[in-house]
């Protein structure tokens, strides 16, 4: 089933955050004190070579973190890797992050961040949305990213907002950019311990912090 939309309060904190660039409280804060983060050089090496690795199978840059919200890391083999997938028809890669914290009603926290990349292509790719009603299920494509609330620059991209997200991006907020022919997102689950707020301030961090990783052989080659 598609995911309608957020709520109605968590909209009301998008136009407050995101359109006009802050918001009342610590969340508005803190995307404040987020805003004066500049970029990193590079990628931080003990997280270099699995991007590299990433880039080399896919044969076009990827944009490794350097910044990334706690307790996470960006070590793709490290303690807090969720799916890392690449399909060799399309070349398109997906890099997720998790961190749970479960109680014993279940998972009380989740910190969840995905990084995805469609070399040679900048279309919103196309998700599959099922229906079954009275045992008669329909299926028909979707954009897998909707519900687009604004362009914003942020890092020196301009990055689309998208509030309406399928599969495993769904209940994230997800910035999506194009660079050089393709399509680059990076989205965060609104969950706590982070509130809408926090999720665009970390958003924006982690963008502000986005190094390219270039496939091996790639640097020089003019």
């Amino acid at each position: 089933m598609r995911r309608e939309g957020l709520t109605a309060g968590v909209a009301a904190g998008f136009a407050a955050i995101a359109l006009a660039g802050c918001g009342g409280g610590s969340d508005g804060a803190q995307a404040t004190a987020a805003s004066v983060v500049t970029a990193a050089a590079e990628c931080p090496r003990t997280w270099l070579a699995g991007w590299q690795r990433i880039a080399d199978r896919v044969g076009a840059p990827v944009y490794c973190p350097t910044w990334m919200p706690d307790p996470l890391d960006g070590k793709i083999d490290g303690d807090y890797r969720n799916v890392i997938a690449v399909d060799d028809r399309d070349r398109s890669y997906l890099v997720s992050f998790i961190w749970l914290d479960r109680d014993a009603g279940g998972v009380s926290s989740e910190v969840h961040v995905n990084f995805r990349g469609y070399p040679g292509s900048t279309r919103v790719p196309t998700c599959q949305e099922t229906h079954t009603v009275k045992g008669v299920t329909k299926r028909r494509p979707i954009p897998c990213f909707s519900d687009r609330r604004a362009t914003r620059r942020v890092g020196g991209l301009d990055v689309d907002v998208y509030t309406v997200n399928q599969g495993i991006d769904q209940w994230h907020v997800l910035y999506a950019w194009r660079r050089d022919g393709s399509l680059y997102t990076v989205s965060e689950h609104v969950a706590p311990p982070y509130g809408f707020g926090r999720v665009v301030s970390n958003l924006n961090r982690m963008v502000r912090g986005l190094v390219l990783v270039e496939p091996a052989g790639a640097a020089g080659s003019g």
